[in-house]
C-alpha cells in the first residue's frame, strides 16, 4: 500500500474517533468566547476534523506528484471525504447547530452523484471530480469546522461566517451536483 492510500486511510480511522468525541458526552469542560461556554469536546472534534481534512489535501498532493494515483486510492477517497463529511453534518444536526433540511440536501447530492458515478463505472466509464466538485467540498469543510468551533475567530467580531459558509456550501453544493449531471447525463442516457 502506497503513502497517499496510507494518509487516506488514516483519514477513515479519524472518523469513529470525531464521533466518539463530538457525541460522547464527556464532561472535559468548557471553554469561552465572547461571555459564551461552548464544551471542550467541540474544540477536540474541531482539531481531529481539520486534521483529517488537511489529510484530503495531503494524500492528493502525494498521488499527484509521485505518480502514485491507484484503483484503490480513487475509491477510498472519495469514499473518506463523504464519510467525514456526512458523519460531522448529521451530529451537527443533533446538536442543533445546523438545520437539518439543509443537509438533507447535502447528502442527497452526494449519494446522487455516488450513484451516477457507479453508473459509469459499471459502463467502463470513470468520472473524475471537477473543480466545482473541489469547490464544494472545500466550502463544506470550512463550514463544518467553523461550526464547530462556534464562528472562532470571527464570533469577536460578530460576523456570521460559519452561517455564511453553510449557505456558500449548500449552494455550491447543489450547483456542482447539477452540473456534474448535465455534463454526464450521457452516461444514464447511453446506459444499457
Amino acid at each position: 500500500m502506497n503513502l497517499p492510500n496510507k494518509i487516506t486511510l488514516s483519514r477513515i480511522c479519524l472518523i469513529p474517533i470525531f464521533i466518539i468525541i463530538l457525541s460522547v458526552p464527556f464532561d472535559w469542560g468548557y471553554w469561552y468566547m465572547n461571555d459564551a461556554a461552548y464544551p471542550v469536546t467541540h474544540l477536540v472534534s474541531a482539531i481531529i476534523f481539520i486534521v483529517a481534512s488537511a489529510t484530503d489535501w495531503l494524500d492528493g498532493y502525494y498521488a499527484r506528484k509521485y505518480k502514485l494515483v491507484t484503483n484503490m486510492g480513487k475509491f477510498l477517497d472519495p469514499l473518506a471525504d463523504k464519510l467525514l463529511v456526512s458523519a460531522a453534518f448529521i451530529l451537527l444536526v443533533e446538536l442543533d447547530m445546523i438545520a437539518a433540511w439543509i443537509v438533507i440536501l447535502i447528502i442527497t447530492r452526494e449519494f446522487a452523484v455516488t450513484g451516477l458515478r457507479l453508473v459509469a463505472a459499471g459502463e467502463g466509464i470513470v468520472l473524475a471530480a471537477g473543480k466545482m466538485g473541489k469547490l464544494k467540498t472545500a466550502s463544506q469543510l470550512i463550514a463544518i469546522s467553523l461550526l464547530l468551533l462556534h464562528n472562532f475567530p470571527f464570533a469577536y467580531v460578530e460576523i456570521p461566517v460559519d452561517v455564511i459558509f453553510v449557505y456558500i456550501a449548500l449552494i455550491l453544493t447543489v450547483w456542482s451536483g447539477i452540473d456534474y449531471f448535465v455534463k454526464n447525463w450521457h452516461v444514464l442516457r447511453d446506459s444499457k
